[in-house]
């Protein structure tokens, strides 16, 4: 409809030197680390253009090329209206399976500082019930017999090889990933890889790397082709890669960064509004839990009830009494808050968001890769509390949702797109199962989710959660629950 107008345009200030390389440049980033990034860079100045690596695909290099990489974030707010914002923070992006050595010569220049990644969880080829990198991987299996990697592990570390055999300091490793314990985790997952390679080089990332953990928040939907066609409309120039945001945006740092670099081996994140922390940990604990947690519960629950979205979700009075009784009587007794956090205002300010019109955060995007997320988002909690002597009845529902979703029908006995690493094997021990206790059990068994002894723990009230399902359907079950 609006093809024929000009694309956006870069300004005439002189672009600046690369200092970060982004591993997995998807909208979340673009929305929310690159707009930091650039305003650090108007605050405190900095050669800290960001090049983007995309390790799948040639679609984000591709929309993004013709523009010159520059991009529009669209904020949503609540009442309708929109704020666009160009961003001109990207000086490119490589596509690492079509050239990766030239992603690889990149991040080998000293001038990158940091290297930050949004993989997924599944990018960092690890288990997620253990956290340990799994050598089985077929990308893992490739880069350890191959100097030329494909997984962001394998970059990682190969990069970081050159660097040591060039004299060169290493980057710091930011990881923006929603995992706990997000940078120990990707620490250990490029230990582990190193140490196969080559000892010495693991030992050279232990004692000189920095991975300093993170927590990010901004919801960010997928951009649909009627976002690209409103915002034409709006703007005046066609952009084929807008990514569309929440007003709220939240990022804690744990202030670590490789020492060789003094006092430039950051952007001034502080004076873009993130908070620079001794620990995350905390911080990590209120957002996987309280955000991340019922975001899942609800794209479950929520998709197998008819809700597109998490917005839709909680206009229903049944869903939304299920969440604010998930944070009351599950969530916020299971950890202790960050300093000075009030987590009840926090569940507030987070009804408030998820009932936002404007941002259509569809339930099934939500829903993707449920074996990677689960054991962070929903496992955890539910862990501590069996420990504490706590009941969990809306998280057991909850990952029986989950377990009904990946049998790929929904209740009205339509297909489900399933999105999942494991989504054959998910179905293949479903389909096999007879009867609902056997369809759990055979879940449960999956030891890349769920530890042994919590499985356990989990097999009556998960396989009774299960049959409510079944039986009743998901609004029936939430509204039986509360």
């Amino acid at each position: 409809m609006h093809a024929d107008l000009p694309r956006p345009t870069r300004s005439q200030a002189a672009r600046g030197k690369p200092g970060i390389v982004h591993l997995g440049l998807g909208a979340f980033f673009r929305a929310f680390g690159a707009v930091y990034v650039e305003d650090a860079v108007k605050a405190s100045g900095g050669d800290w253009g960001i090049v983007g690596v995309s390790l799948q695909s040639a679609g984000t290099r591709d929309r993004l090329a013709p523009q010159d990489f520059v991009y529009t974030v669209v904020t949503q707010e609540p009442d309708g209206g929109e704020t666009l914002r160009t961003v001109e923070i990207l000086d490119d992006v490589l596509v690492a399976p079509e050239d990766p050595e030239a992603a690889l010569a990149l991040m080998s220049d000293p001038a990158i500082r940091i290297v930050t990644l949004t993989v997924t969880e599944k990018g960092y080829c690890h288990d997620p019930a253990t956290g340990a990198l799994n050598f089985t991987h077929p990308d893992i299996v490739h880069d350890l017999e191959n100097a030329l990697p494909r997984s962001a592990p394998g970059f990682l570390v190969r990069a970081l090889q050159r660097r040591r055999r060039a004299g060169h300091p290493p980057f710091t490793v930011l990881t923006c990933d929603n995992l706990p314990e997000n940078g120990r985790l990707v620490r250990r997952a490029a230990l582990d890889l190193a140490g196969r390679i080559d000892r010495a080089l693991a030992d050279w990332i232990a004692s000189q790397g920095r991975f300093p953990a993170t927590m990010v928040d901004r919801i960010t939907p997928a951009t649909k082709p009627e976002d690209i066609e409103r915002l034409a409309a709006k703007a005046g120039y066609r952009d084929e890669a807008p990514v569309l945001c929440e007003p709220f945006r939240q990022w804690v740092v744990e202030d670590e960064f490789v020492e060789a670099y003094g006092t430039d081996a950051r952007p001034d994140l502080a004076a873009a509004g993130a908070e620079l922390v001794a620990d995350v940990t905390p911080y990590e604990n209120m957002k996987l839990r309280m955000l991340n947690g019922t975001h899942s519960s609800l794209a479950y629950l929520g998709y197998l009830a008819g809700h597109e979205t998490i917005a839709d979700t909680v206009a229903d009075p049944v869903f939304a009494d299920y969440l604010k009784t998930l944070w009351r009587d599950e969530i916020i007794p299971s950890f202790a808050p960050p300093e000075g956090v009030d987590l009840h205002a926090y569940a507030d300010a987070l009804f408030e968001r998820y009932s936002n019109p404007s941002i259509r955060h569809r339930t099934w995007q939500i829903a993707m890769d449920g074996s990677q997320k689960l054991p962070q988002r929903i496992l955890g909690t539910i862990t501590d509390n069996l420990d504490a002597g706590r009941a969990s009845p809306g998280l057991m529902l909850a990952v029986a949702g989950w377990m009904r979703y990946v049998g790929g029908i929904d209740e009205r006995g339509e297909p489900i797109d399933v999105k999942d690493p494991l989504a054959r094997q998910l179905r293949d021990r479903l389909d096999a199962a007879s009867s609902s206790d056997q369809k759990v059990a055979a879940l449960l068994a999956m030891r890349e989710i769920f530890g042994s002894d919590l499985a356990e723990r989990l097999a009556a009230p998960v396989a009774e959660a299960y049959a409510a399902l079944s039986q009743r359907g998901a609004r029936k079950s939430v509204e039986d629950l509360l």
